[in-house]
């Protein structure tokens, strides 16, 4: 049988950073979420399947890719762009090197509401992360969220332009 190890608690500084981070988790999604859904009719999820789109060569992307993009599963990744799909803004194919691979692709029409959405998410963005913090501050969040998502993605499927 093992000894009982003592787990190495978080000191009340690391405690009270780690409530805040939590705090931010929870609340900031449910902020961007409202946004969106207020102005432009789409859920945080469905925007960010979109933006992806938008940033892919040739706007189009394995499913498999925007569920590692998205952290989701294949299967509400399809149930989302069922519904994008229905509303004209992106479409299916088979991958025509590897039928086995599903094709994402933005259509003209959800390229249209990437482009009217986005000044809107951005201004969300800069008002409830930014603004708040000063030039240093916003270098600093940059650096603290890199090596945070190294920690938790070590093959850095999330890092900004990991694709």
């Amino acid at each position: 049988m093992e000894p009982s190890v003592e787990p190495q608690w978080l000191s009340a500084e690391e405690r009270q950073a780690w409530l805040t981070l939590v705090g931010v988790m929870i609340r900031l999604p449910s902020a961007l979420d409202a946004q969106l859904q207020r102005d432009a009719g789409l859920s945080h999820f469905e925007y960010m399947v979109l933006a992806r789109l938008s940033e892919a060569s040739g706007r189009t992307r394995r499913m498999s890719e925007l569920a590692g993009f998205t952290e989701s599963g294949l299967p509400r990744l399809s149930q989302v762009v069922s519904r994008l799909e229905k509303r004209g803004w992106v479409r299916r194919s088979p991958d025509p090197t590897d039928g086995r691979i599903t094709l994402a692709t933005l259509t003209e029409d959800g390229w249209e509401k990437v482009v009217q959405t986005a000044p809107g998410h951005v201004a969300a963005v800069r008002t409830l992360v930014f603004d708040p913090l000063t030039r240093a501050q916003s270098r600093q969040l940059g650096g603290i969220g890199q090596r945070i998502l190294r920690s938790v993605d070590p093959d850095g499927r999330s890092l900004p332009g990991a694709d």
